[in-house]
């Protein structure tokens, strides 16, 4: 069985890469990132390590590297060969291996292969699979053969692999828990990867994880951010910070249980257990990485807002997610593109201007809490 899996940085090799492996896959790892497709061609193989007091150490095999950007014709070969295409790239790079991914489709439907292949994208965002099927399809000149043979299910993906910088190139270090959630009845292989689950609603199990692991971990950034840490695992030994945590991840657990029909006891245990993985002394993940691109985060159908909206539809005032957002609205990184450009927004139209523009909400009164809670934490914008 082989895989083309496109994105070799920690979460592909780390996370994807090992169920891929667990499961008997020869996996095709594509990117533009030389040192590390160079390694993967010349050794076949590297090594995960958890990221707990066991250290185990996972063998990775049967692997090689390919570079889109220079062996274009190759990676669309390796895609005729495939059983299984998967993505951990980036929902902004989606669209850039759109192109090189329809010509995979259309060299197999030029073959006549009639064998049904899903294409996954595991990436942070709701319905990636599904975007990036549209992108395909502007790039395919008779869309029968993809609709008939290609599956696009959505899924919903979850695994701390924070940036690390190690001697290696290949070696990766994981925390032990993961979870990749796939829409069984979007796929059109008959294929089913053990360490997978397949559910028939995938969007209670995608808002669970956005609500709160994506929503909670920023929330600690952010936080963090605010008390002058520079990493998750300093700021998880403020109990300033976790307080701040656990009340976000209650309000937006009580959206979840309201919205999906969780159990309430159940979800609380899920909360404890996020809370524990930040927590995790072996895992040291960057806040700059964690509170990167404020902007995106910032938008209307994600982390912070959609919850918040949705709580206060439901006549719940979120305090903790509306301080959270004005924190997000004052955080500051010079190295960051987003930060940069929101802060520019802010002197340049103000906030009565930005914080609609940005957020999507027209709704009066959420648009002054927002406001006071900006004006709250505004220490840096100024």
């Amino acid at each position: 069985m082989k895989a083309v899996h496109f994105g070799a940085g920690n979460i592909g090799r780390g996370f994807i890469g090992e169920i891929l492996n667990h499961n008997g896959y020869a996996i095709t790892f594509v990117d533009v990132n030389e040192t590390i497709i160079d390694a993967l061609k010349t050794r076949g193989a590297y090594t995960i390590e958890l990221a707990d007091e066991s250290r185990e150490q996972i063998q990775i095999e049967n692997v090689t590297g390919l570079n889109n950007a220079k062996e274009a014709d190759k990676v669309v070969e390796a895609i005729v060969e495939a059983d299984l295409l998967t993505t951990a790239i980036g929902p902004n790079i989606l669209p850039r291996i759109a192109q090189l991914i329809a010509q995979g489709i259309e060299a197999r439907a030029a073959r006549n292969i009639q064998q049904p292949i899903d294409i996954i994208a595991c990436e942070n965002m709701i319905g990636g699979s599904t975007f990036l099927a549209e992108e395909v399809k502007k790039y395919c000149t008779d869309t029968a053969y993809l609709d008939a043979y290609v599956g696009f299910p959505d899924a919903a993906v979850d695994r701390i692999v924070p940036m690390q910088q190690h001697a290696d190139p290949l070696f990766v270090q994981v925390e032990p828990f993961s979870e990749w959630v796939v829409q069984g009845t979007a796929c059109k292989s008959p294929i089913r990867l053990e360490g997978v689950s397949y559910v028939s609603d995938l969007e209670p199990y995608i808002e669970r994880k956005l609500f709160s692991v994506n929503t909670g971990h920023a929330t600690v950034a952010y936080t963090g951010a605010l008390q002058g840490y520079e990493t998750i695992d300093e700021a998880m030994q403020d109990h300033l910070v976790v307080i701040q945590l656990r009340s976000v991840l209650h309000e937006t657990g009580k959206l979840l249980i309201a919205k999906w029909g969780f159990d309430a006891a159940e979800h609380e245990k899920y909360i404890e257990k996020i809370i524990g993985r930040f927590q995790n002394k072996y895992i040291s993940d960057a806040i700059s990485r964690v509170a990167r691109t404020p902007l995106r985060k910032l938008g209307n159908h994600e982390r912070f807002i959609r919850p918040m909206v949705e709580l206060t539809q439901l006549d719940e005032m979120p305090f903790h997610l509306l301080e959270t957002i004005g924190m997000v609205f004052n955080y500051f990184d010079p190295e960051d593109e987003q930060c940069q450009e929101l802060k520019e927004m802010i002197l340049q139209k103000g906030l009565d201007k930005i914080i609609p523009e940005i957020t999507g909400i027209d709704n009066q009164k959420i648009l002054g809490s927002i406001k006071q809670n900006v004006e709250k934490y505004a220490y840096k914008v100024a």
